[in-house]
């Protein structure tokens, strides 16, 4: 049994997103941060640091973004999540490791260092459809980035072309759709 702890709009939202891509039933259990549901001594004691998102495989936790995905992408390989072939797939961590390490935290360096990192990410992306070229993790793991940033500074989509084509691509997917839809009927307050 899967059991994902989650704060609508998040970093929590792409494993909530390739759960539904993947389409296996799991457990949904939001947290509020504006209610320090995220502080609760219950939640503390299966995730001490008291961060989303935390998936329970069969009671046993898995934390972090690139962990959850590359779990769940290994263990459902019949969704294409993560490509087959060795170097493709190795693309696809180059890519989550750039996007846990450069792109999720350049926006705490303010407006102007975020722009620059989602320039070099537009670059990195070129005119792909996707990522590495199908479909994958990695596609999940930068939309809820690039989605949120979107909502920070505004840009306008010829400021970040291919990231742009990118997003309105994944917001064509039923499985974003259903987990903004599910996301947003909760309710959520960002921390800053």
């Amino acid at each position: 049994m899967l059991t994902l702890y989650f704060a609508p709009g998040a970093s929590s939202m792409a494993p909530h997103i390739a759960l539904h891509e993947i389409g296996t039933p799991f457990e949904s259990r939001p947290l509020s941060f504006a209610r320090k549901e995220n502080r609760d001594p219950a939640f503390l004691a299966i995730n001490p640091e008291g961060k989303v998102p935390t998936l329970l495989i069969d009671g046993r936790p898995l934390t972090e973004v690139a962990g959850i995905l590359f779990y769940l992408a290994r263990r459902f390989p019949e969704t294409g999540l993560l490509p087959a072939d060795i170097e493709a797939e190795a693309q696809v961590v180059s890519w989550m490791s750039f996007i846990a390490a450069t792109v999720h935290p350049a926006r705490r360096q303010g407006p102007e260092h975020a722009r620059s990192v989602y320039r070099i990410a537009d670059q990195r992306l070129g005119g792909r459809e996707w990522a590495v070229g199908q479909y994958s993790i990695a596609d999940i793991h930068l939309f809820r980035l690039f989605w949120r940033f979107r909502g920070w500074l505004n840009p306008s989509a010829d400021e970040f072309s291919h990231l742009s084509a990118h997003y309105e691509r994944m917001m064509a997917r039923p499985a974003v759709v259903k987990t903004i839809e599910i996301e947003s009927a909760i309710g959520y307050q960002l921390p800053a």
